[in-house]
């Protein structure tokens, strides 16, 4: 269905299609214990190109999408422990780090033995780059909706995929920087930089504002909608003037307000917004924008070897540098499992290789057959690991009825 179809209404009823169909499909996947974004997202492998064909992805749908993930960052971070993130730096360093070199490594073998060549070509070396890749805006959904965002497990996730996008972004500057000379790898990195003062400087004029009497913001509309748009001109700067994915402000935007007083009752009504109308698009986009055409038999057996390579090396890397940061097995494998996700984060960089020359054309269905699968399957692995009734330690029974006492909860529990 294209934009077109009925004129200038076709939104609407692409609206309708979307939101009814993640809702269905999430209450089924909920009753067969999976977790309800999974249902999300074949939904919109349903009703996009590659089933019913209903809905197109276009200009609409991808603006929404995008401020569904903006808002789905912004609330991981302002739901962040800021001391517990403190305690697990360290230790989001250590899995962010080994969970990119690993990655990276298995994608360019992975290459140079299915296409020939050396696994240090930078057309190999960009498929590395690809899966080193992590997006967490379902994991997070995940995390959430079964109360261990908030834990030392979930907390450490969260800041491992944030250092993976930073790494991720350089080591994309410098792949690129390779293959186009427009590009100045240099300016790109100090670009990065930059980012961090200006994260601390408005973290500074955050603390200022903190000053004004509580009883001009406190539990007033005002303040969720200031709120919000720190969220979206954050997401925006770090784009537009520092070359950093818009979710990294996001979540940065988040992580500033996470101690101030008001920061749940921000929380509770971005929720609303987002989960009953932007998370809805943003899941079905995933799935509408996988158009797998063109793919022989040598093509779907590297898009499963990589598939597979994709899943075991964050697994396996990001595990490894859990349990060598003293978590327990079980913490360390849903660490593992919770960064496996690749999503948008992986298209956009798939994308811009394509754009920059450095990935072939006829590989670029298999990189989205991995996005989606990846993206798919980590919420069911995590459901399966997360759901035994066993606590690891950090998963307390004050968090766990904390946050699932929450608003923001509740909200999850009630809507897609």
């Amino acid at each position: 269905m294209g934009e077109n179809t009925f004129g200038e209404f076709t939104y609407l009823l692409v609206l309708t299609i979307l939101l009814v169909s993640t809702k269905v499909l999430g209450l089924l996947s909920k009753k067969v214990n999976m977790p309800q974004v999974v249902g999300a997202l074949l939904a919109g492998v349903i009703v996009g190109p590659s089933c019913l064909n209903l809905v197109q992805s276009g200009d609409f749908i991808s603006k929404t999408a995008e401020i569904g993930v903006i808002m789905l960052m912004f609330l991981a971070g302002i739901g962040t422990d800021f001391n517990e993130l403190k305690k697990t730096g360290f230790a989001s360093f250590v899995i962010a780090l080994i969970g990119v070199v690993v990655p990276m490594a298995g994608g360019a073998l992975t290459y140079s033995l299915f296409m020939g060549g050396n696994p240090w070509d930078i057309k190999a070396v960009f498929v590395g780059v690809v899966l080193m890749a992590t997006s967490v805006s379902i994991t997070v959904e995940t995390l959430r909706e079964m109360g261990k965002l908030k834990t030392k497990m979930g907390t450490a996730i969260l800041g491992a995929a944030i250092i993976d996008d930073i790494i991720g972004i350089i080591v994309l500057t410098l792949v690129i920087g390779f293959q186009d000379k427009d590009v100045n790898p240099a300016e790109s990195i100090l670009k990065i930089g930059l980012f961090f003062v200006f994260v601390a400087v408005c973290a500074l004029v955050m603390k200022l504002l903190s000053m004004i009497p509580k009883k001009y913001y406190a539990k007033k509309k005002r303040i969720v909608i200031f709120g919000l748009s720190f969220a979206f001109i954050m997401s925006f700067c770090a784009e537009y003037f520092f070359g950093v994915a818009d979710i990294t402000g996001a979540y940065f935007a988040g992580l500033i307000l996470c101690n101030y007083s008001s920061h749940e009752y921000i929380d509770s009504k971005v929720n609303t917004a987002s989960y009953l109308f932007f998370s809805p698009v943003f899941f079905a986009s995933i799935g509408i924008a996988t158009v797998l055409d063109g793919m022989d038999s040598q093509i779907v057996l590297f898009s499963v070897v990589l598939l597979a390579v994709a899943i075991l090396t964050k697994i396996i890397g990001c595990g490894l540098g859990a349990k060598m940061c003293k978590f327990s097995n079980k913490e360390s494998l849903a660490i593992g499992i919770g960064m496996v996700s690749r999503g948008e984060v992986a298209l956009i960089v798939a994308q811009k290789g394509a754009s920059a020359g450095v990935v072939d054309p006829k590989l670029f269905p298999a990189i989205v057959l991995v996005v989606i699968v990846t993206t798919i399957i980590t919420p069911i692995l995590l459901k399966i690991i997360l759901s035994s009734k066993k606590k690891a330690p950090g998963d307390t029974v004050e968090q766990d009825e904390n946050t699932e006492t929450s608003s923001a909860a509740k909200i999850v529990k009630e809507t897609v």
